[in-house]
């Protein structure tokens, strides 16, 4: 075995396997899927499928007969280019389809979202984690999750949205996402979120170029090095599309493909949309992983 190898066997299995979520423990020894659910009409993939509450809260209980593990909720999509809704119409948005959730299902529920009075109001209706693209840096974001127990992902975004795609530069991609990370966790563990409330997102797609996000997938063991649950997301995304030359609707096998290499490399939640094909090829790489693949 090679150094390498040695060591990302080590990572993969030294990786924190349990994540508290609220009233929720999740043990993420078998990855997990995590279901889409946008109430967005602007979203990349799905932006106004689900607005209306009632065809969310379907839409949201069949991913949950399909195998997903959490349900992530959001308001405003966070594609490049997109436009800033007000926090009363994101409250508006997510609100009941959270509190519908909650009463109708019996997993973890996260809310998709940056802003503290969101975060605030959709953990009083029943979210137990919060998925946070400016990883808790909005002023009001780390107390708001400070003062619960619900879990929060932290993940890395170069830039804004609306401008994140607009020439992302990096001096070594993959370190700088690290140490951002890092730094992030610091904080959050300093205001008082136990660690074993946290997991973390590299943030695929999020003002990186193909050649980074492709880097970042390359060497996720050296994110799980930080040994924290490690979220991935990439279905249906732009990179899919430019290296199998497929438009967003027929991304689901890239996006199969990309999930079970994040699970090999030890991935521990999978953010999908479509979550049937999404969770075979989580067994299908745990299959592989127990099998001793990833320590070859």
């Amino acid at each position: 075995m090679s150094d390498r190898s040695l060591a990302s066997a080590q990572s993969l299995a030294s990786s924190t396997q349990l994540l508290r979520c609220g009233r929720y423990t999740l043990n993420l020894s078998t990855p997990i899927v995590m279901g889409v659910l946008n109430v967005t009409p602007d979203s990349f993939s799905d932006g106004g499928r689900w607005v209306e509450p009632a065809h969310a809260l379907d839409h949201a209980l069949s991913m949950i007969d399909e195998g997903a593990g959490i349900i992530d909720v959001g308001g405003e999509s966070t594609r490049p280019g997109a436009a800033i809704v007000s926090v009363d119409e994101e409250l508006r948005r997510v609100v009941p389809v959270v509190a519908a959730l909650a009463a109708h299902s019996s997993i973890p529920i996260s809310i998709d979202t940056s802003r503290p009075a969101v975060m605030r109001a959709a953990i009083e209706v029943g979210a137990t984690l919060v998925n946070d693209v400016r990883a808790l840096q909005e002023p009001g974001a780390m107390a708001a999750v400070a003062a619960t127990s619900v879990g929060v992902c932290v993940m890395h975004m170069q830039g804004e949205p609306r401008t994140m795609q607009s020439k992302p530069q990096y001096g070594e991609v993959v370190e700088d996402v690290r140490q951002f990370l890092a730094a992030r966790v610091a904080a959050c563990e300093n205001a008082g979120i136990a660690r074993e409330r946290i997991c973390i997102d590299p943030g695929i797609g999020f003002g990186k170029r193909l050649e980074d996000n492709l880097a970042l997938l390359a060497n996720l063991p050296e994110l799980s090095a930080l040994q924290l649950p490690l979220l991935i997301g990439v279905s249906r995304k732009s990179l899919i599309g430019t290296i199998a030359d497929r438009p967003i609707d027929r991304r689901i096998f890239g996006g199969v493909a990309f999930a079970t290499a994040a699970v090999l490399a030890g991935a521990s939640i999978i953010r999908a949309h479509d979550v049937a094909a999404t969770r075979d090829a989580i067994r299908v790489a745990m299959a592989l992983r127990n099998a001793g693949y990833a320590t070859r």
